[in-house]
């Protein structure tokens, strides 16, 4: 376990104790140490007595007391790290920690400096992580945007307990949308009238003029369309730039296409005998891998559906060496899952090391009206117009504070506040507070400690200080469970806390000037301490921590 995780360690000696009153054997399934719902109730409370009971053959209540005993000579005495234990309900074995627990777990976190993170996993995966991959027929809208949140804080969180990861954009420039921009653009350069099916919004006219001013035939439309994508693309860069998303690589659809991997990867199919022929129509037998139906491939009139770059596409990150592809998508491809899962599976790969992340909505709320989205109308919400209204740093926290299978509101006059009630406010707020009271302690002479000394003694805890030492000490764990689950939106929850926490602490304890032997050194390094952990949390969500507001 990592210097600053003292939580494991107290969890290591509850299952030591757990382990002693079964001659050595382990608990299945390990105790849990949690947070109690009350304060009166301990620092914290396991469920080992009641794991126990069966095993031994005795009453939940009568393990804890034998429990109780194991745990005091192995926390009290000299490791001074107990006050007492108590057994509450039907079994609870409850914790309640010294002060001397909290500055010994204080100092290592101080000592930690800035690695305050998780252990490294011990099965470190190489991961690609694709993610926005919006047609290059339009900007970015937001719900684009809230895919390109996501998908970089899920590519931070892996990365932050240890994996290889990349990003990826596949660019879809093959297609027939490629087709009916090309035409919209030309139509523009020409004075004429957009096509029924076209692109009507007029970023369309802004690219047309810059074309044609370059001197393209409109009639040329293989010319025209690849300009217009490469324009676009230019702005889907400069985007997410702005947004603090940075791509490892662009992936061209069209090089599948002129590299003949389709086919490839379709050979392959047939070679292992998942291909059939009907009504003209090449199919793949989908259906032997768990999809509900079989899918076309190949149309009865020789043209390939949408699946078969796909298949090819994600044989090729397989070839590349990643072994977990991850998908982020948008939300009207839950169909699309099953028949690319059964298709990796077809061509001989895992298909549990591929992942299909679906993003829920994200709608802008304006005077409690909802804008809508449209590539081809127009009418839609750029990421560029968000980020110039709210801000890269509210844009992504509105996007990421909530589950991505949840459909999320933007409200963008609470975005706009400078108030406690917009919350990514809150957080930075409080990360710029203490970098204030940093700054005064270090021009009165009396600057953050590099170090405490654990066996110094003090005035006792406040209760708001041990408050905030255990929220830090969530911290690696917090980390572990949001990479794990893809979810981002707990360390949102988390800085949320450890921020009210620290208002908590600050309203009730005096930090510099405070008297009492050892306490303005102690109170400043948990200031410390608590300013590094909101940063590295907003880091993990791609968000700025300021040092002044």
């Amino acid at each position: 376990m990592p210097p600053t995780d003292s939580i494991a360690e107290l969890k290591v000696a509850v299952e030591a104790a757990a382990r002693a009153l079964r001659d050595g054997e382990p608990t299945e399934p390990a105790p849990t140490l949690d947070r109690p719902p009350k304060a009166d109730l301990g620092d914290y409370s396991s469920n080992a007595a009641m794991l126990l009971a069966g095993p031994l053959g005795d009453n939940p209540r009568a393990v804890a007391d034998r429990l109780r005993g194991e745990l005091e000579g192995s926390l009290g005495g000299d490791a001074g790290s107990l006050d007492r234990v108590e057994v509450a309900g039907p079994g609870f074995v409850n914790l309640f920690l010294a002060d001397a627990w909290y500055r010994r777990a204080l100092g290592r976190l101080l000592s930690a400096g800035e690695d305050l993170g998780p252990t490294p996993t011990a099965t470190p995966e190489k991961i690609l992580v694709e993610f926005v991959s919006a047609n290059p027929t339009g900007p970015l809208h937001v719900g684009g945007g809230r895919g390109a949140a996501y998908g970089d804080a899920v590519a931070r969180l892996l990365t932050a307990i240890g994996h290889e990861v990349e990003r990826e954009y596949y660019i879809n420039d093959a297609g027939s949308q490629i087709a009916t921009f090309a035409r919209s653009l030309a139509a523009r350069m020409k004075g004429e009238e957009i096509p029924e099916d076209g692109y009507q919004g007029e970023y369309v006219a802004e690219l047309a003029k810059q074309i044609a001013a370059e001197g393209i035939d409109p009639d040329d439309l293989q010319a025209v369309g690849d300009r217009g994508i490469a324009l676009m693309m230019e702005q889907v860069r400069a985007t997410l730039g702005r947004f603090g998303v940075v791509m490892d690589t662009y992936f061209s659809e069209r090089s599948l296409v002129e590299r003949g991997d389709a086919e490839s990867a379709l050979a392959k199919l047939d070679a292992g005998g998942h291909t059939y022929r009907h009504e003209g129509a090449l199919w793949l037998r989908t259906t032997e891998f768990g999809d509900d139906k079989d899918r076309v491939l190949i149309r009865s009139d020789g043209e390939p559906t949408y699946l078969m770059p796909d298949i090819a596409y994600h044989w090729d990150k397989l070839d590349r060496g990643f072994g977990r592809l991850i998908d982020v998508l948008g939300a009207d491809h839950h169909g699309y899952v099953a028949r690319l899962r059964a298709s990796i599976e077809a061509l001989g790969a895992d298909p549990d090391g591929f992942e299909a992340l679906i993003m829920s909505l994200v709608h802008i709320v304006e005077d409690g009206q909802r804008a809508q989205m449209s590539k081809r109308s127009g009418d839609f919400v750029s990421l560029d117009d968000l980020i110039d209204d709210i801000g890269a740093d509210a844009a992504r926290w509105f996007m990421l504070s909530r589950s991505h299978e949840t459909t999320v509101d933007i409200d963008l006059a609470l975005a706009r506040k400078q108030a406690s009630e917009n919350p990514v406010y809150y957080v930075q707020y409080a990360h710029a507070r203490i970098a204030s009271i940093l700054r005064k302690a270090s021009e009165e002479g009396s600057g953050a400690p590099d170090s405490l000394d654990a066996d110094e003694r003090g005035a006792p805890l406040e209760p708001s200080e041990k408050a905030l030492v255990k929220r830090l000490l969530e911290f690696p764990n917090e980390v572990r469970e949001s990479a794990g689950r893809r979810a981002p939106h707990r360390i949102c929850a988390y800085s949320t806390a450890v921020a009210a926490d620290f208002h908590a602490f600050y309203r009730d304890c005096q930090v510099v000037g405070a008297e009492g032997e050892g306490v303005e050194n102690s109170r400043l390094a948990l200031c410390l301490v608590a300013k590094r952990m909101i940063a590295r949390s907003l880091g993990l969500l791609g968000i700025s921590a300021p040092e002044r507001m």
